[in-house]
């Protein structure tokens, strides 16, 4: 049986809004293995990226447990879950966050000076992880002479770099064009096929698709649960988009 990286138990998150308590997350159990690749979906407003946020500790519970690879997140303090955010947790974003004026490997190097690790140690790890996801030869580019799948693989590099156990990608392909999106699923699905345990966010079901497992929230529950039944092979379609440009 596969080890839970994820478990939560009765996850709660209500805010405050006016006089009125509006519940986001009504009490969400679930387990995520490790090595597994989920696809969370739903409509605005669902829950979905409350969830998010609590599991990616960004935020606290109002009520239940959360427990990251065998420890009990959720009753944490703030400079605890910054110290895991940092650590144990890569996260990627639909707008990739990197800073302008900087290279790419400046961008990557950036949770390890966070760390406070010595900085040949830093060069070294982020040249190897930018190797990862092939831009060796990109390393010293900023941002702007970059293409928009690029700058996606810069910030999966900087994910990467603290060797974390659980990649959170929110909307990653949201602001690329079709084939760039396959070529970043392609990555996410080499990381997975790696052993890296991947939770990501989206409203596209055709990118759900490249996932494992596919979970459906509504109303702040979990509605829809279950595995893909032909996921999507990016590499292969990848291949085939090529082929009649081979052939010419």
């Amino acid at each position: 049986m596969a080890e839970a990286l994820i478990r939560t138990n009765g996850l709660a998150k209500e805010y405050l809004v006016g006089e009125q308590i509006v519940a986001a997350l009504r009490g969400v159990s679930i387990a995520i293995d490790k090595g597994d690749f989920v696809a969370v979906m739903g409509p605005s407003g669902s829950g979905k990226s409350t969830f998010m946020n609590l599991i990616g500790c960004l935020d606290s519970p109002t009520r239940g447990d959360y427990v990251l690879a065998g420890e009990k997140i959720s009753a944490l303090s703030g400079d605890d879950l910054a110290a895991i955010r940092n650590k144990r947790i890569g996260f990627v974003f639909q707008q990739f966050n990197l800073l302008p004026r900087t290279s790419a490997l400046d961008n990557v190097e950036l949770p390890l000076l966070y760390a406070g690790t010595p900085a040949a140690e830093r060069h070294e790890r982020a040249k190897k992880r930018l190797a990862d996801v092939g831009l060796a030869d990109r390393m010293h580019h900023h941002p702007a002479q970059l293409s928009g799948g690029q700058q996606q693989r810069v910030a999966i590099a900087r994910a990467l770099v603290n060797d974390p156990v659980l990649i959170l990608a929110d909307e990653p392909t949201g602001a690329l064009d079709s084939r760039t999106s396959v070529e970043v699923m392609g990555l996410l699905q080499k990381l997975n096929r790696d052993g890296m345990t991947v939770v990501m966010v989206t409203h596209e079901q055709d990118i759900a698709a490249f996932a494992r497992r596919n979970i459906h929230f509504r109303d702040g529950l979990v509605v829809e649960d279950h595995p893909v039944q032909q996921v999507n092979d990016a590499e292969a379609m990848l291949r085939q988009a090529a082929a009649p440009a081979a052939v010419a």
